[in-house]
């Protein structure tokens, strides 16, 4: 028999996911798709203003594909604009702009797709790889983007492995690892093991585990640190030293969803959220940076923790059925609304002050990956918990 406080969370996160699923298709997917995306030659924005206008900014690698994939989850909201031509456009300007000769993308464009910027990083061949996996599906194209997949997959081992189970994150870039691009390479391993057919996918998804377990956890407290040395002692300095709330939650989603029989895993992934929550929320909300005491170093709230809090919530509440990751997740849930009270519905404000406060500031189209994964979570989350219920009844 499910607690009182068990059964209110369970009852607020459906009345948020109407909430929210509302939001998307009646107000974010249209204004996205009206003023996000450069109708000369289809390429996504950078950010709109909080008036729904586009600013005139460079644009990112990783931008492209992570648009992509929130686009390519519309249908299941409720959404049917143009979708085949915005990701077509979409994949076609990303290609056309950022493919280096070499295969891997650059990392930054102008507004009219000049290079400004020809590394080639880690972080931003995970995204692509993850905006193929989308397009796969979404476009009913399996054979094709496995193939730009594989080929991508192809290059990034023979130019960014660094020999001991870790990738570099950039060709040139040999004396630091850091966790975060290895934590995007997951996230994509395991979309693609999701969808494809290649074993590979399973077998990096993987090793890329391992890695987390055995080099990215500090073995004093179980947390995550961001960057280290080649030989995987903390970084020199401040950074060796920063823990980031809402990315202990991020790599405990994706440990969760890796393996959920991996006691392993599941142990180090119920420990990031505990650290994450008991130590990174502040004011209902998951601060930006804290340090190796788990002191805060940077106390503002950007809103892409705040969905990352709610995914992991929403993962370890399916895994365990334990009260207090439901009670989380419907605290995560609610705290994302106030980001979300925009003058221009569809947009989104990007920073919380330790006062409550919303910045005023462009909405980044960078952030509606992180807020159409969420919704996407709870969505499942939703549909998992009512057929249980509905085979409980049955039986």
């Amino acid at each position: 028999m499910k607690s009182p406080v068990d059964t209110a969370s369970r009852n607020e996160l459906k009345k948020l996911k109407e909430h929210l699923v509302q939001w998307l298709s009646e107000s974010a997917y249209p204004q996205w798709a009206a003023h996000g995306i450069d109708a000369r030659n289809g390429g996504f924005v950078e950010a709109l203003g909080q008036d729904g206008r586009a600013l005139p900014a460079p644009r990112r690698a990783r931008v492209q594909p992570r648009q992509i994939y929130a686009f390519a989850q519309a249908p299941r909201f409720g959404w049917h604009g143009d979708l085949h031509g915005i990701l077509r456009r979409g994949i076609d300007y990303f290609t056309a702009n950022f493919r280096r000769n070499d295969g891997l993308f650059r990392t930054l464009v102008d507004v009219n797709g000049a290079p400004l910027d020809d590394r080639a990083l880690l972080y931003d061949q995970a995204f692509a790889l993850l905006g193929y996996a989308a397009a796969a599906t979404a476009l009913d194209s399996l054979p094709e983007f496995e193939r730009l997949a594989l080929q991508l997959r192809a290059v990034i081992e023979r130019q960014l492995f660094a020999g001991d189970g870790a990738f570099r994150s950039s060709a040139d870039l040999d004396s630091i690892r850091e966790s975060n691009p290895h934590m995007h390479l997951l996230e994509a391993c395991l979309a693609w093991t999701a969808v494809g057919r290649d074993p590979g996918w399973k077998a990096w998804s993987q090793d890329l585990v391992k890695l987390a377990l055995s080099r990215l956890l500090r073995p004093d407290s179980g947390a995550l640190g961001e960057a280290f040395t080649e030989h995987w002692q903390p970084a020199a300095g401040l950074a060796g030293r920063i823990i980031e709330p809402g990315h202990q939650f991020e790599w405990a989603w994706l440990l969760m969803r890796s393996d959920a029989q991996s006691g392993d895993a599941r142990t180090a992934a119920l420990r990031l959220i505990e650290i994450g929550e008991t130590m990174g929320v502040h004011n209902r909300v998951a601060v930006n940076e804290l340090l190796d005491d788990f002191t805060i170093q940077d106390p503002n709230a950007r809103l892409w923790p705040q969905t990352e809090r709610f995914k992991a919530a929403l993962q370890a509440a399916c895994l365990t059925d334990d009260p207090r990751y439901w009670s989380m997740a419907a605290a995560a849930g609610s705290s994302l609304l106030p980001y979300l009270r925009t003058p221009v519905a569809g947009l989104w404000f990007d920073m919380q002050l330790p006062n409550g406060a919303l910045v005023v500031s462009p909405a980044q189209a960078s952030s509606f990956y992180h807020l159409v994964g969420a919704i996407a979570a709870l969505d499942g989350t939703i549909e998992t918990s009512s057929a249980a219920k509905q085979t409980n009844a049955e039986n």
